[in-house]
């Protein structure tokens, strides 16, 4: 059987895409001055321990991000600040707002399969997995769904200048970050404008109760209300583009699963979990020692750089029988494909109901969904997100 990984050379140099384990689940890599952690039982430990393994890694970085943009990021916090700007987000994201949004996603989904009716192909991000989350994110927080095409450039720059690898690099790293930060900066000021406008004028929406809110007893900065809905716009669609995106291709690869989850569509949800965990858009979390300590019989010492590889922990064959198969009733699946611990994504539950909603509405509208060899997927290239930024199918 030919994965999707082999099918399309998903990123050649990560070698746990490919059934390669490492030597010991947390390894020093002399070179880059860092630690990688490859184990399942290991990654676990370290979400769910922030005391020890701070998310504030920028402060050990070879290279300075500018501390402005650090202002309101929930991903650079732990607790109590973390516990303070999450409090503010959380409401946006309840079973009951949830529940209520789901109406406005099937309909967004049959609005965008009627415009591809009758097409024998399709350019499946383009056409659904970019704009179904981005119109849903963009409708939460209250900005225009009509700018969709300028959040997708300065989201692709995002991820394609903030990668954490090229930060490890004090030269190139900084020209990549400084290049970053100035082709972010029209987004800033895109959010920016629509926040001071909230302030005059509020709305029901979240960019005006970030406008109006408070974290640990004062008020939010301008700044720090820019970052958060910065944070919130860019990762509440590529994400979910990404996952929609890697299903897809997923079962283009198997048709014998492919064909189960057609006849058998309360495998939907399943599929997408899978996808989650043979390719998940985050591949690698960072983290910072805060003391010595011992993982996996590793004396990791204080203010260490640790690299969480979840790619490679969602397929660590001592929690995951048969690894490389793409199994859509998979049960139980405790993947990291939405992270762990205090920074779970608090965006998954809308994540899954848009990714179920956009699989079923291709595999109803569709008889076939296929992968063109002439014009194959294009991948993101960026070694620490696995998703495709073009993918065109045949539908016949």
């Amino acid at each position: 059987m030919t994965s999707v990984v082999h099918k399309w050379n998903v990123h050649p140099d990560h070698g746990w895409l490919r059934g390669k384990r490492p030597d010991a689940p947390v390894q020093f890599d002399e070179e880059q001055g860092l630690w990688n952690v490859y184990g399942h039982a290991e990654c676990r430990r370290m979400l769910n321990d922030h005391e020890t393994f701070s998310s504030n890694t920028a402060r050990l970085l070879p290279v300075t991000v500018e501390a402005a943009l650090l202002e309101g990021d929930l991903s650079q916090m732990d607790p109590p600040a973390h516990r303070d700007y999450r409090r503010l987000l959380s409401p946006a994201f309840t079973p009951r707002r949830l529940a209520a949004l789901e109406e406005r996603v099937a309909a967004l989904t049959g609005e965008l399969l009627d415009a591809m009716d009758g097409r024998s192909e399709i350019e499946a991000v383009a056409d659904l997995a970019y704009p179904l989350p981005v119109i849903v994110i963009a409708e939460l927080l209250g900005v225009p769904p009509s700018d969709r095409e300028m959040f997708r450039g300065w989201a692709d720059d995002v991820i394609e200048s903030f990668s954490g690898f090229s930060a490890l690099d004090e030269e190139e790293g900084g020209n990549d970050i400084r290049e970053g930060t100035e082709r972010m900066r029209p987004l800033l000021s895109y959010l920016a404008g629509h926040l001071a406008e909230r302030r005059r004028h509020p709305r029901e929406d979240l960019l005006t109760e970030l406008a109006l809110a408070e974290a640990g007893g004062r008020r939010l900065t301008d700044n720090e209300a820019v970052n958060i809905a910065n944070i919130l716009l860019i990762t509440g669609h590529i994400t979910t583009s990404m996952i929609l995106g890697n299903t897809v291709l997923c079962l283009d690869a198997d048709p014998e699963q492919a064909a189960r989850v057609r006849a058998d569509r309360s495998l939907v949800p399943g599929a997408v979990e899978e996808a989650l965990r043979v390719l998940p858009p985050a591949a690698v979390l960072t983290r910072a020692t805060n003391a010595d300590c011992e993982i996996a019989g590793q004396r990791i010492p204080k203010d260490q750089l640790v690299f969480l590889w979840l790619g490679a922990a969602n397929r660590d064959p001592s929690v995951f029988a048969a690894p490389e198969v793409f199994d859509p009733g998979r049960d139980p699946n405790p993947h990291f494909g939405f992270g762990g611990g205090i920074h779970f994504c608090i965006g998954a539950g809308l994540a899954r109901i848009e990714a179920r909603y956009a699989l079923n509405g291709l595999l109803d509208r569709f008889p076939a969904l296929r992968a063109v060899p002439d014009d194959p997927p294009v991948f993101f290239e960026t070694p620490d997100m696995v998703g495709v930024r073009k993918l065109p199918l045949h539908t016949v």
